[in-house]
């Protein structure tokens, strides 16, 4: 099934891909879904900056996340990528164009 993606949309996913190490954990991610501390010890990374990529991330559509119980009934939250294809050309990125929102300020600046 094929989504229509805004313009909105193509900005969001390409500021969260547009950082390394938002790039290893979709990387990562490709081949399993992980929970957070395994992520973060796999990456090497401390939790709070996981948790700041992974939101980035999971408000693009990149990646979703979801609560499980694990067996001593702690509340576990596993990520996976969820699926997502941009084909970027100049004629999908005109179309994506016409759908932005407005950003600039009063003087019509950004």
């Amino acid at each position: 099934m094929w989504v229509e993606v805004t313009g909105d949309d193509v900005l969001k996913m390409l500021t969260a891909l547009s950082n390394q190490h938002r790039l290893r954990i979709i990387g990562m991610l490709s081949s399993e879904r992980e929970y957070v501390s395994r992520l973060a010890v796999r990456l090497g990374m401390g939790r709070p900056l996981l948790h700041m990529h992974l939101a980035r991330l999971e408000a693009a559509g990149l990646i979703e996340g979801s609560l499980e119980l694990s067996e001593g009934g702690k509340a576990v939250k596993f990520f996976e990528v969820a699926p997502f294809a941009l084909h970027l050309t100049p004629e999908t990125v005109a179309e994506a164009v016409k759908t932005l929102t407005d950003r600039r300020g009063e003087n019509g600046a950004e």
